[in-house]
């Protein structure tokens, strides 16, 4: 059964092919995890997932999405994190750091606080994007960036990339989808700059690319780098699927390993058919279009929905987001359903 079959990447070996997907818990202060980190990323490992990823952790202070957002800015930030990187690994899966810049969808307020944009006297910031044009009509703009910013910003997920290493993290995802920072630099409805970094695609790829190449600077060799991306924005004249395959077959030269295959986020008036899988055709796609190993992601969100991914070729990893807040032990559930064999911890086999 594929689902359950490892799967080695560099000098990783996952020990399935299900995985945690990032998902903003909004309850950090200053950036720092805190004991609901532990508890929320330590369950699904103990629930039998191959890779737990923490939610985004923001490379600087002014990328958070929310006040309440990680971070892995200052190293600070190293402690806790290591804490939680050694109690996954313990339970048998690979701990992995997704490190993010939001850009113009900074200084909001949580959702369920409405997220609408947060001013300074309420403790927001100045978000910063390629150009200075706001996520939503009528919001204040971005400050754009500088050359010497986007430099700055490169050099901070590097450094991003080295705490992760420190706190033991063994996979590190770049976050480029949902109309933050990276996916902003892509897309053609976020990205007016005239400059090397907009207007042709040789020039809305280079951030990606040069923070790629930053990153697996300071990544080891031995460890997986992956790289999330909005394989499509679902809006007319924005980002698309043949563009993220050319990204993707870029990246892989550059060392990253797998495309984390998700969509849209870029512009309110997307229009996304959502439906049970609907992004798993991106995954299929860019792993025979690129050659590269690619994850699935989006309502998947049953066992045998899951395997038939796998078993048909069209994805390397599932990425279970809200499933897996319904049901931390999903990887254990599945393996029931399947007659297959999960990961039971010991402390809880008299139950299986």
């Amino acid at each position: 059964m594929s689902l359950f079959t490892p799967l080695r990447i560099r000098e990783i070996t996952f020990r399935n092919r299900i995985a945690v997907s990032p998902m903003c818990q909004y309850s950090s202060q200053d950036g720092f995890a805190s004991d609901w980190h532990l508890v929320h990323l330590g369950s699904r490992a103990v629930g039998g997932a191959a890779l737990v990823m923490t939610e985004a952790a923001a490379v600087e202070a002014r990328g958070r999405i929310s006040p309440q957002d990680l971070g892995i800015w200052k190293d600070e930030h190293i402690e806790f994190l290591a804490r939680i990187a050694a109690f996954v690994g313990r339970q048998g899966a690979v701990p992995g750091i997704q490190i993010a810049h939001a850009g113009r969808k900074a200084s909001t307020r949580r959702p369920w606080e409405g997220g609408s944009v947060l001013g300074a006297a309420e403790g927001g910031w100045q978000p910063v994007a390629p150009s200075a044009v706001p996520f939503r009509p009528g919001d204040p703009a971005p400050a754009e960036l500088s050359r010497a910013e986007i430099q700055g910003i490169q050099q901070a997920f590097a450094a991003a990339a080295g705490r992760a290493l420190e706190a033991g993290f063994q996979v590190v995802e770049i976050h480029g989808a949902h109309g933050y920072l990276m996916h902003e630099f892509l897309s053609p409805l976020a990205n007016f700059r005239r400059d090397e970094y907009g207007g042709s695609l040789e020039n809305r790829l280079r951030f990606a690319l040069e923070t790629a190449a930053a990153v697996r600077a300071v990544w080891p060799e031995r460890l997986p780098l992956f790289v999330r991306l909005s394989v499509t924005d679902w809006a007319e004249g924005g980002w698309t699927p043949d563009e993220s395959t050319e990204l993707a077959r870029r990246l892989g030269k550059l060392g990253v390993d797998l495309i984390d295959c998700s969509s849209g986020g870029q512009v309110p008036h997307q229009k996304i058919p959502l439906g049970t899988g609907y992004q798993v055709p991106f995954a299929e796609s860019i792993r025979r279009e690129a050659g590269i190993l690619t994850g699935a992601v989006g309502l998947i969100t049953a066992a045998e929905q899951a395997a038939a991914i796998i078993d048909e070729g069209k994805a390397d990893l599932v990425l279970l987001a809200r499933e897996f807040l319904r049901d931390p032990y999903f990887p254990l559930h599945a393996a029931r359903t399947l007659g297959g064999e999960g990961a039971v911890p010991v402390q809880y086999q008299r139950a299986y």
